[in-house]
């Protein structure tokens, strides 16, 4: 890992977005919320904090943060569900990673629920949309 110690500690925040494309029966399904799995918006938005909260066990030379805010929101659109994730916290290093890992995890998690009626979903545009640091 790269050493931050001589980094002063400051506020960071990072948003990340993705995309997954699915059929529109699929959207329906979802929207009336009959998956026999359960609720894919909210199954998913938990499991993005999860997996914003392991980025560093998952990505070896990612430093472990003191996330102070993970928030992960699910909307659906014409085409399929978008999800952004933001991530906060103090340290000596960015939190891009957390943010990308929230959002895949997100969409994995959807893609995980929907694979038994959907066989043609396309997981894409994760990208970082914005990070900020800010002194303390």
């Amino acid at each position: 890992m790269v050493d931050v110690s001589n980094k002063i500690q400051q506020i960071r925040t990072a948003t990340a977005k993705g995309h997954i494309t699915l059929h529109v029966d699929t959207i329906n399904i979802i929207k009336e919320n009959q998956l026999k799995k359960g609720d894919v918006l909210t199954i998913a938005e938990i499991a993005g904090i999860q997996g914003g909260k392991r980025t560093s066990d998952l990505i070896p030379l990612c430093h472990p943060l003191a996330i102070t805010k993970i928030e992960v929101k699910t909307v659906i659109n014409d085409t399929g569900v978008e999800v952004t994730s933001f991530v906060k916290c103090t340290g000596q290093t960015g939190i891009e990673m957390e943010a990308l890992m929230a959002t895949s995890i997100a969409l994995l998690t959807i893609y995980d629920m929907c694979k038994a009626v959907d066989k043609n979903m396309i997981i894409g545009e994760i990208q970082l949309i914005e990070k900020t640091k800010e002194d303390i």
